[in-house]
């Protein structure tokens, strides 16, 4: 007879969805990223600081970019703290001229950025080929 181990499979570190082109993905999105965060067990205000600048990163990506959309999430533990990075990778602006795409209700965004920069640890964004990524890197308290 042979000895059995436990095998210890890894948790899931890393959740990609695409995002669909509509104004309905946030809402769609932030439903399933919530399960995602709840699977990993984050600290609750690490998981609403997430949420948000997902939903803003989301949004500036249906509203401002070229489809297609890829979120990234990623997390790990350094020194006993849970950090998270949150990516949006999107084809690039959609205006052809590279002009700001305009905006119909200029009092109502806007913001969106300086929620990002208040909640981050550290952001930034990584042109390349294929787009744009937007990104942030998110502590736990």
């Amino acid at each position: 007879m042979t000895a059995q181990r436990d095998v210890v499979v890894p948790e899931a570190d890393e959740h990609v969805c695409p995002l669909p082109h509509i104004p309905e993905a946030v809402a769609v999105v932030r439903r399933r990223v919530r399960t995602v965060l709840a699977d990993w067990n984050l600290a609750p205000d690490l998981a609403e600081d997430a949420l948000l600048v997902i939903s803003e990163l989301i949004t500036n990506a249906v509203v401002h970019a070229l489809p297609p959309a890829v979120l990234r999430l990623s997390r790990a533990g350094t020194g006993g703290r849970s950090a998270l990075r949150v990516e949006v990778t999107d084809a690039g602006p959609a205006a052809a001229d590279g002009r700001p795409v305009a905006d119909p209700c200029p009092g109502e965004h806007g913001r969106g950025l300086d929620i990002i920069t208040a909640l981050a640890a550290e952001c930034g964004t990584r042109v390349h080929p294929g787009g744009i990524t937007w990104w942030a890197e998110l502590l736990a308290a």
